[in-house]
């Protein structure tokens, strides 16, 4: 016998999985592994992409501005800091909105690729 599969808890499972590894990991857990969605699916691979790509951008500019406000004082590599973290914001209300509306939209930049690195979700 198959089990129940219901549309709107893969529409549910997407959205919290934009909101941080943790709202992923209680997507992926609680709402995804029972009730497995194409949709939920296709955005549970992008945003686990995401996740990792904004934390390693994080960190990276995190430490590349420390070392420079460390070594030279500037305050402008902050400005650095705050472009990344709009096109990051972008990027996730792009994504979100997609789940939102029940949309298989890539994300810019890295939702394609999610698809292919991830296929087993």
């Amino acid at each position: 016998m198959e089990p129940f599969v219901n549309e709107e808890n893969g529409k549910i499972a997407g959205i919290i999985s934009y909101f941080s590894i943790i709202g992923w990991l209680i997507a992926y857990f609680a709402l995804y592994q029972n009730n497995k969605t194409s949709l939920a699916s296709y955005q549970l691979r992008q945003t686990l992409l995401f996740h990792i790509v904004s934390m390693v951008i994080r960190f990276g500019v995190g430490l590349i501005i420390g070392l420079v406000w460390i070594s030279s004082g500037v305050f402008s590599a902050l400005s650095l800091f705050n472009i990344v973290y709009l096109i990051l914001f972008i990027i996730w209300l792009i994504g979100l909105i997609g789940a939102i509306n029940s949309q298989k939209k890539p994300i810019p930049f890295m939702g394609d690729a999610a698809q292919t690195m991830f296929p087993s979700i």
